[in-house]
């Protein structure tokens, strides 16, 4: 039998309404105060009163932080943890996308040790332990509640990973209340992201696993049915709710057997030209895939139906062209730009993206091919 390790978050609560429990939540692990991390328009939405409301009714004193950016970049974050030091909290809580986990994650371990973040970077090199901290998602997309990875942005542009266990919070809050109002483009490319996450865990290299890919193909499922549902119909609670779980399960199952050269060469287009992640993967998604398909070609074939439910009782044969096709336009056809040249990209800017991308040997190391510099310049002459 194959030899793994498979770690993720401590506890899960999946409920329409549920980020009013935060408060209880937090109580029971006996906070006073906690720092509550989100961004600007989380706020303006109302998406964090619920547990904002949770938190003062179970008497938790707040301190709010709400200038997270996508994309956040170090500076941010250090000063944030420098404010936080002085309001004195005793844990951590983000109701929020991807960038406000990450944040809050780090928060949570650097308030906690003097451990530098410059010395965090890399796989398991986190020293010590974290403060209380639970995550709700209000994208369908990340997965960062179940994750052990928080993205930070270094310097002007480059992208580093914090890859270590005390990083995954004591609880995922999913609360499908949270997405609704999110619009269609935002809908459209975190839910691509999730279905990102899931094919390249399932064909990661190194750490691919029965568990992982157990969860990865659920996650096609709930992702690949309900995805069009949701863009259509905004409003559909239960297709909410099932983007979202499809979503921590996708990122149950990369936090353990690790994402690839889609998101390696996404990296780069979000640091230069600052493209969403969700979008980033989806420009760059079927042309890896077309490269890969030396490799993975069995492995696609095994997740085609998840993917894509339309193309059940199609040939093998077929199949895979169908595959590729479909990738190609589920970006289009949700609404979304569909090349590089869309979101501002041309092609002198090809040879700085695909040298950005080469840094990411923590990510490339995964592909089920080996990714080149002469392969990344051409996939990116191809999503042009």
């Amino acid at each position: 039998m194959q030899a793994f390790s498979f770690q993720t978050t401590r506890s899960v609560l999946s409920e329409v309404g549920a980020t009013e429990k935060i408060g209880s939540i937090m109580k029971a692990r006996g906070c006073k105060k906690i720092a509550f991390i989100t961004d600007a328009m989380i706020l303006k939405l109302g998406l964090a009163d619920a547990a904002l409301a949770g938190l003062k009714k179970a008497g938790i004193a707040v301190w709010l932080f709400s200038d997270v950016v996508a994309d956040p970049p170090q500076e941010l974050i250090l000063s944030a943890v420098e404010q936080a030091k002085a309001e004195k909290v005793d844990g951590v809580v983000s109701v929020g996308g991807g960038s406000s986990m990450d944040t809050a994650k780090l928060i949570a371990i650097l308030l906690n040790t003097d451990q530098p973040i410059e010395e965090m970077y890399g796989v398991n090199l986190v020293k010590g332990e974290r403060l209380p901290l639970v995550l709700a998602p209000t994208t369908a997309g990340t997965g960062s509640e179940v994750t052990p990875i928080s993205i930070v942005t270094t310097g002007d542009t480059e992208k580093k990973g914090v890859v270590s266990p005390q990083l995954l919070p004591d609880f995922a809050v999913l609360d499908a209340e949270l997405t609704v109002g999110l619009p269609v483009s935002v809908t459209a490319a975190t839910g691509i992201d999730a279905m990102v996450h899931a094919i390249e865990a399932y064909t990661s290299k190194i750490k691919k696993n029965v568990v992982s890919d157990c969860l990865a193909k659920q996650a096609l499922e709930l992702l690949g049915a309900n995805i069009r549902k949701v863009c259509d119909t905004p409003e559909d609670r239960d297709a909410r709710a099932n983007m979202l779980l499809g979503s921590m399960l996708a990122g149950m199952a990369f936090a353990n057997s690790p994402v690839a050269a889609v998101h390696a060469l996404a990296y780069p287009l979000g640091g230069h030209f600052h493209v969403p992640h969700g979008l980033s993967n989806a420009l760059v998604l079927p042309h890896v895939m077309d490269y890969n398909m030396s490799d993975a070609s069995g492995q696609y074939l095994e997740l085609a139906d998840l993917c894509f439910p339309e193309l059940k009782g199609i040939s093998s044969d077929k199949k895979l062209d169908s595959l590729l096709e479909k990738t190609s336009t589920i970006s289009s056809d949700l609404g979304l730009e569909s090349t590089l040249s869309e979101v501002g990209v041309s092609a002198a800017d090809l040879e700085l993206l695909a040298g950005d991308a080469m840094k990411q040997t923590r990510l490339l190391v995964n592909n089920p091919r080996e990714m080149t510099y002469d392969a990344a310049l051409s996939i990116y002459q191809r999503a042009l």
